[in-house]
């Protein structure tokens, strides 16, 4: 009897060292995943960049201006949607991951700007021998997407109360009309009752 709760206790706590472990090793490779992305993609990006721009200033405004305002729009279109009222908690994370990945383009720009590490500080100098323009018009575009997207969402949250409202008149005027339609008819048979009354 004794032996018993001595021989569960070890089972019970597999789970909890199991779960432990496994977000003990998520965290080391998101660490080890960051660190390795910090050294390579800076560099990485910005010589994909070059190799569009090739040190046009047109171009690098023209690439700029388009990375900018694509891959702000789209993800904050798409991270609009899953904030909305009646998204089950799933669908959210669904959303919000695709949002993350839409905008990777400009996050990995933002990384060569504001990071501090040799990759970041790399990929600023291919920029400004190959890629002109590119992260100040990167800036620009961003800037407009994030505006298109609040009005865009103005719009469909106006066209929505509109359509309310629409709504709600046309219910009034169905109101109205079967109140007429009553008293219409009333009006009539008491015409009648009273038409009658007098001959009978």
């Amino acid at each position: 009897m004794s032996e018993q709760p001595a021989e569960r206790a070890p089972q019970g706590a597999n789970p909890i060292v199991r779960r432990a472990l496994l977000v003990g090793g998520i965290l080391a490779g998101i660490v080890v995943t960051y660190f390795i992305a910090a050294a390579t993609v800076p560099r990485w990006w910005a010589q994909r960049i070059a190799d569009q721009v090739d040190g046009s200033i047109a171009a690098g405004t023209g690439i700029g201006l388009f990375y900018g305002f694509v891959f702000t729009f789209v993800p904050l279109l798409v991270l609009s949607f899953a904030i909305r009222r009646g998204r089950s908690w799933r669908l959210r994370g669904w959303l919000a991951g695709a949002a993350i990945l839409l905008a990777l383009p400009n996050l990995m720009t933002l990384g060569i700007v504001l990071g501090t590490g040799s990759a970041s500080h790399a990929g600023e100098r291919i920029l400004d021998v190959e890629g002109p323009n590119f992260r100040a018009f990167t800036l620009v575009g961003a800037i407009a997407g994030a505006a298109a997207v609040v009005g865009v969402r103005y719009l469909m949250i106006s066209r929505r109360r509109a359509k309310g409202r629409a709504s709600e008149l046309d219910g009034e005027l169905r109101r109205r009309r079967d109140e007429d339609e009553r008293e219409a008819k009333q009006r009539d048979e008491a015409e009648r009752a009273a038409g009658r009354g007098p001959g009978a």
